[in-house]
């Protein structure tokens, strides 16, 4: 939920209405869907989905982008539901 609150985009997914909380301190909601994706692409190893996983994936996506890590939620999510990645 913090995703959608507090980051901004064009594309009217995230509202961007909490500007106190910046990008870069979010995690990436991690599910089955975003966890089994991150494992295929190679940003996870470890195989359950609990804090020690959403540390080892923040760390990942922080490395892509530390300043917004969480705009890649919405793409692990959506391969593993739409695309049955």
């Amino acid at each position: 939920m913090l995703r959608w609150l507090c980051r901004q985009d064009n594309k009217g997914v995230d509202l961007g209405i909490w500007k106190n909380i910046p990008p870069s301190i979010l995690s990436c909601p991690l599910d089955v869907h975003s966890g089994n994706v991150a494992r295929k692409l190679g940003l996870l190893t470890r195989k359950q989905n609990d804090g020690k996983a959403l540390a080892e994936l923040d760390s990942k996506l922080r490395e892509l982008d530390p300043i917004d890590p969480v705009k890649y939620d919405f793409a692990l999510f959506g391969l593993g539901v739409f695309e049955g990645f």
